[in-house]
């Protein structure tokens, strides 16, 4: 093979610059297979030195099959490297390898110990920072069971239609996934980014969170010099209004303010038997 052929061929297959390409060629002699470990082994040299560099930007995927849902955070350096196509696809490359694994017990280090175009997914990592130059971060993964494909998710400041800056998620179950149905969980999902609840409905409300409400709460009460008798009363009001901030059945519905979540979704529990079990929000 020509010089020049093997020069395009080896860009195309690692994505290095012209010069490296040409350097790592004429370093094993035009053997394309050494030079292509030539590089590898050069960039996971670089990418050492860029993994100690604080990564706040990035993106958030989404993606499923018929058994698996699953969520994948990566933070980049620079917004300017989260929005390229190479880091794009990257995110898909990922996703896939995990919805393709179908494992919902799989957490972070499982997916970087998987094995990708021959090399862990770990390797992998490294070859893409050398790649981008910046250094990247896999900060979240999530999995959830797919059932009957009841589930509506909403990309917020999106890159593709399942990449974006905000990834907002519900599951729930119903009688039957209609058009309506569906239309419903889509606009729950914005609802979910915007207003960004801590828990479905009250009971299900980390007691951590609503005890140290209570707590400043009663200590402002207190502080404002109320009579002790009605501490308790003022307290339950101002709680109540806590729930309805943090609770998304409780929540003001953002397209419908004079109504709750709960109040919305009514019609469809009784003729459909909606109910949302789950939601989730992965942000930047």
């Amino acid at each position: 093979m020509e010089s020049a052929n093997l020069i395009k061929d080896l860009r195309n297959k690692t994505g290095a610059g012209f010069l490296d390409c040409k350097n790592a060629l004429s370093e094993t002699n035009n053997n394309l297979d050494e030079a292509i470990e030539y590089l590898r082994k050069k960039g996971l040299a670089k990418a050492s030195k860029k993994s100690s560099r604080e990564a706040n930007e990035g993106a958030v995927g989404i993606y499923s099959n018929d058994k698996i849902i699953t969520i994948i955070k990566v933070n980049s350096e620079t917004d300017f490297a989260a929005k390229s196509d190479t880091f794009l696809k990257f995110i898909d490359q990922l996703g896939n390898l995990v919805i393709k694994n179908n494992n919902l017990n799989m957490n972070r280090e499982d997916l970087m110990n998987l094995n990708f175009e021959d090399n862990s997914v770990s390797d992998y990592f490294k070859s893409m920072i050398a790649k981008i130059g910046e250094n990247l971060v896999l900060n979240e993964l999530l999995i959830f069971p797919n059932q009957n494909n009841n589930f509506s998710f909403y990309i917020h400041n999106s890159y593709r239609n399942n990449i974006g800056k905000i990834v907002s998620f519900i599951l729930y179950k119903t009688d039957d996934n209609k058009d309506e149905i569906k239309n419903l969980s889509k606009n729950l999902c914005m609802h979910v980014a915007a207003m960004k609840p801590e828990s479905i409905d009250i009971y299900d409300l980390d007691t951590k969170i609503i005890d140290n409400e209570k707590k400043i709460q009663k200590e402002l009460i207190l502080s404002s010099g109320k009579p002790e008798k009605i501490v308790e009363k003022i307290l339950d009001g101002k709680m109540n209004k806590f729930y309805s901030e943090v609770t998304l059945l409780n929540q003001k519905y953002i397209l419908d303010q004079e109504k709750s979540v709960k109040e919305i979704i009514k019609k469809f529990s009784d003729d459909y038997n909606y109910e949302i079990t789950s939601f989730q929000i992965v942000t930047l």
